[in-house]
């Protein structure tokens, strides 16, 4: 039986687009954030409660929050206020406000969207876990390419026991297969839902499309919701803006926002790639749709999601993100640090294309992100990954039979070549 405010939420989004209602899973559907209760009532004494207010569930010593000295003293430029209390279920408005001003700064093609306010995760895992929560049921079509990162079977596949749809990434002369991921799509017109992970640049090949295959992948989308196909498209958009050759250097989030009625856009992305604040775990969910009400109430059951699983996210760590974002050093710090990724990547497509490792490789396409992919010819990833970490001490991911994942990005650019030496080294001691 679904509650009479999850019912209100629900009729909201119904009236302004039936189709994002026939989107959202059973959970979706049964999930509210509620109005009455523990924090309503904080939030109305906070105004109000002027002699003393003794409703929420922390401590506090002299008018601040309670703390240890031995945490506020390597703490100190911060103030109490600002670390130790809970943060709102949504998040610090002042850091989702500066998170859409930055989104909107570096996507201009959102420029005239209805864009949601973003609303804070636990980094991009719990962001699309709450995708999952409220699109996916058993059975629904999951899409993504076969060169993925392999939470999405955790968070799609286990989870919400989705029927997880691959197709190749790449097609024969290493463009992305936008036509594969047409096909995946128009396979589920009898289910009439789908729901489209793109990850770009992508984990695990470092690779993130061009102008071209970019128009190529929102025609199939549109295509498929004007067949009568409901579309949830998440950007999962972890490393966005390390870009460092032609491709794309806007998130498809713009591209796919307002596209059809029948497609709702979702971005997922975060600070903890982008500003390399990795264990800090602050992640944003966004949503686009040109009805208010809908936005509102998709905001309302992310919401509920979220106190009903983790309640808020880390205060300190949206402090400490708020306040990078807000220096005036951040953007010619977080510039330096993209050089130097860039010089990483530059680096190992120079080594690669130097005919020193043509004999026991190939390697997908990569521009971008993190990561580069080799494509073994003559030896078992697996069997190569076990021999170079314990013959050579050096660590690498085997995916499937003949992949093999180098993370450049955690290797100085000095380095890189004596790193693939030994890689093609263990190579040749397995040939023997």
């Amino acid at each position: 039986m679904v509650n009479r405010p999850a019912e209100q939420l629900n009729e909201s989004i119904k009236s302004g687009n039936p189709h994002v209602h026939d989107m959202l899973s059973t959970l979706g559907k049964e999930i509210y954030f509620p109005k009455e209760g523990i924090l309503s009532q904080s939030a109305e004494a906070a105004g109000h409660a002027k002699k003393y207010n003794a409703t929420i569930g922390i401590a506090t010593e002299g008018g601040i929050p309670m703390h240890l000295d031995v945490i506020q003293s390597k703490l100190s430029a911060y103030q109490p206020k600002d670390l130790y209390p809970y943060a709102p279920p949504a998040g610090k408005p002042e850091l989702r406000t500066a998170w859409l001003a930055k989104m909107k700064e570096e996507n201009p093609s959102l420029e005239g969207k209805s864009v949601s306010n973003p609303i804070v995760t636990n980094a991009l895992t719990h962001g699309l876990s709450i995708v999952a929560d409220l699109f996916v049921d058993e059975g629904d079509a999951v899409i993504f390419p076969d060169k993925n990162w392999e939470n999405y079977e955790l968070t799609f596949g286990i989870r919400r026991h989705a029927d997880i749809v691959n197709y190749p990434l790449f097609t024969d002369e290493m463009t992305f297969n936008s036509q594969g991921l047409r096909e995946a799509l128009l396979a589920q017109k009898d289910k009439g839902k789908a729901i489209v992970i793109l990850n770009f640049p992508n984990n695990p090949t470092g690779y993130t499309p061009g102008l071209k295959e970019g128009e190529e992948i929102v025609a199939a989308v549109k295509e498929a919701a004007e067949a009568g196909i409901n579309v949830v498209v998440v950007t999962d958009d972890a490393y966005f803006g390390l870009f460092f050759e032609d491709s794309l250097k806007e998130s498809l989030f713009g591209k796919l926002a307002g596209l059809h009625p029948r497609v709702l856009a979702v971005k997922v992305d975060g600070a903890t790639k982008e500003e390399f604040v990795w264990g800090f775990r602050v992640g944003f969910i966004t949503y686009v749709s040109e009805n208010k009400d809908v936005l509102n109430a998709l905001e309302q059951k992310t919401l509920g999601i979220i106190r009903a699983t983790v309640s808020s996210c880390s205060h300190p760590s949206q402090t400490f993100v708020l306040d990078a974002l807000k220096s005036p050093e951040f953007h010619a710090q977080k510039e330096e640090k993209f050089q130097i990724m860039k010089g990483r990547a530059n680096k190992v497509k120079t080594l690669l294309d130097s005919g020193k490792y043509g004999d026991a490789w190939d390697y997908y396409p990569f521009n971008s992100g993190y990561f580069m992919c080799l494509k073994l010819k003559d030896v078992s990833a697996e069997e190569l990954r076990t021999h170079i970490l314990h013959q050579y001490g050096v660590g690498t991911i085997a995916l499937g039979e003949h992949d093999l994942r180098i993370a450049f990005s955690c290797i100085e650019e000095e380095y890189l070549e004596d790193l693939f030496d030994l890689v093609h080294k263990g190579i040749l001691d397995l040939r023997k």
